[in-house]
């Protein structure tokens, strides 16, 4: 039985031991990793809550591209990510997003500006769109992290890029943090969820103002 992990097996029993004083403070994340040896048919599949509207300048007369953020490749996958020291990692065990994580932030992004009524058009490429503008974005973190109390991250750097002189006009980097409630899998993911809610929030905004 393997442990569903970005790292060896022998990392996490070696963390364990240098551990083994904070019971407390490992033993839920520890289960919540560990339980995940059984088969992947039963995997949690998990969404992200659609960004609310944001209040913010109205662009009618602006068409806009959202392309599919760049992560790095821990990111750049179904798994939902742990952090358990700055150099180690591990995948939330029977559980995953429904979709590669740049594709499910793209997708309520989209809805988001979309949803927030003040733009002439939103697109993905290949839609065939005249475009005026592109939110270019980069997901720097999206995890949890250890300690206590356990937080989940989320970090994106977000630049609109004048798409018809290839100018950038304004760029930024949004991030928020938010406490894990319980030890279960759906708290993790809640809380990633309100954090990403509240970052696409912020980039629809700025957005929206810079343009």
């Amino acid at each position: 039985m393997a442990l569903e992990s970005g790292v060896p097996m022998t990392g996490l029993k070696s963390w364990m031991r240098k551990t083994a004083g904070r019971p407390l403070l490992v033993l839920p994340l520890v289960a919540a990793l560990v339980s995940g040896c059984g088969s992947k048919a039963n995997n949690d599949t998990f969404d992200l809550s659609i960004t609310p509207a944001a209040q913010g300048a109205t662009a009618r007369n602006r068409q806009i591209l959202v392309p599919e953020p760049t992560a790095v490749k821990l990111l750049n996958s179904e798994q939902v990510v742990v952090r358990v020291s700055s150099s180690e990692v591990q995948y939330l065990a029977d559980s995953r997003w429904g979709d590669r994580l740049p594709a499910l932030v793209q997708s309520k992004l989209v809805e988001a500006f979309e949803n927030s009524g003040r733009l002439g058009g939103v697109g993905k490429p290949g839609q065939g769109l005249a475009i005026d503008y592109q939110v270019v974005t980069d997901i720097r973190a999206f995890e949890v992290t250890a300690g206590s109390p356990r937080l989940a991250v989320v970090e994106m750097s977000a630049k609109l890029l004048n798409d018809r002189n290839g100018t950038v006009r304004a760029q930024s980097v949004f991030k928020a943090s938010m406490t894990v409630s319980g030890a279960e899998n759906r708290d993790f993911v809640q809380a990633l969820d309100k954090a990403f809610a509240k970052v696409g929030a912020e980039i629809v905004d700025w957005s929206l103002k810079s343009m």
